[in-house]
């Protein structure tokens, strides 16, 4: 009881009570002396209560307190729904959706740790491969008695890894960018025809070399990044061509309506399997029949590019083969 008296509140109210008493008592005293009497056992009746209902009211604020505090200690049993009258039950309102908000903080910053961890675990193993073909290639090129036709091969192996992780490293960086909102996407109107030029210019030798043939068709504008969605589509038509087979066909159509721009892109190759579809667009994974210099990567950051520009993209298999993927951006909220 004597606790609440530290609060200065507490005894400004009971001075103040006391001096309306004493103010009281003695009008009623120079009236008549039992009255006075009876004025004092009244007013002294009814600050005792009151004294009564804000020890309880400030022991019900100090249990809320050590809660809080044990909240805010990692303690995640503790209710407040005890807390349900008068102005205690406005303020455990706000706590609670307070504690609700910092949990909800606290898990999803565990999470970033957790995907944080893995990512890196992920991208070491990544560039250990190849780092690891490089020391041998190194080695080897410094044997004395190299010929020049092995040394030229050599050469040429290793500015291919070279190549590799400088792409894995650019890769990430843009999807780094793109997770931390930092990348800046411009809007312009372009034909699909030359959107759909531009994003696969780069593949046109190794099409070549691998006997593939690229059909392309689009009618109709694009609204949005061009660099950006080039390098979406780069990825997918470079991921359709990894699994197409020597003289195979991809083949890439688009157009656009009053609601969405679509470009469909499909293969004629061996197709995703159903232990694939759940993943194919997670970051580093890596399907069945991926071959020794994917990374896992470039599903994963053309889907992010698409979505950032309000679009959606969608995997499926057709008949009687091949995969495809159709990628909608849309004019509107989705």
């Amino acid at each position: 009881m004597m606790d609440i008296f530290r609060n200065p509140e507490v005894k400004k109210t009971l001075l103040l009570y006391g001096i309306a008493a004493a103010a009281a008592s003695i009008t009623a005293f120079v009236w008549e002396r039992r009255f006075g009497l009876f004025m004092l056992a009244v007013c002294a009746v009814f600050i005792l209560i009151w004294l009564f209902a804000t020890y309880g009211r400030y022991k019900r604020i100090s249990g809320l307190a050590a809660d809080i505090d044990r909240i805010l200690h990692g303690d995640r049993q503790i209710a407040l729904e005890e807390y349900s009258e008068g102005e205690l039950d406005i303020l455990q309102s706000e706590i609670y959706k307070m504690t609700v908000r910092l949990r909800e903080q606290q898990q999803s910053l565990q999470d970033d740790k957790v995907y944080l961890a893995d990512s890196l675990a992920d991208i070491s193993h990544q560039i250990r491969t190849p780092l690891t073909s490089i020391n041998l290639l190194v080695s080897f090129l410094s044997e004395p008695d190299i010929t020049e036709e092995r040394r030229q091969k050599l050469s040429h192996e290793l500015y291919e890894l070279l190549d590799r992780i400088d792409w894995l490293i650019t890769a990430l960086l843009k999807i780094s960018r793109l997770d931390a909102g930092t990348a800046k996407f411009k809007r312009e109107r372009v034909p699909l025809g030359e959107l759909l030029r531009k994003g696969t210019a780069s593949l046109l030798v190794p099409l070549d070399l691998r006997n593939q043939t690229l059909k392309v068709s689009a009618e109709g504008m694009f609204f949005g990044d061009v660099s950006w969605t080039c390098e979406a589509i780069t990825n997918i038509v470079k991921n359709c061509m990894e699994h197409t087979p020597e003289g195979g066909t991809i083949e890439i159509s688009a157009s656009d309506n009053a609601l969405y721009t679509e470009i469909i892109i499909s293969d004629n190759g061996s197709g995703i399997s159903k232990e694939d579809f759940p993943h194919i667009f997670e970051r580093f994974y890596k399907g069945k029949d991926s071959g020794d210099k994917s990374f896992g990567i470039g599903l994963a950051l053309a889907r992010k590019i698409i979505t950032v520009q309000n679009g959606t993209i969608k995997a499926e298999n057709q008949v009687p083969q091949g995969a495809k993927f159709t990628i909608r951006f849309y004019r509107g909220t989705v």
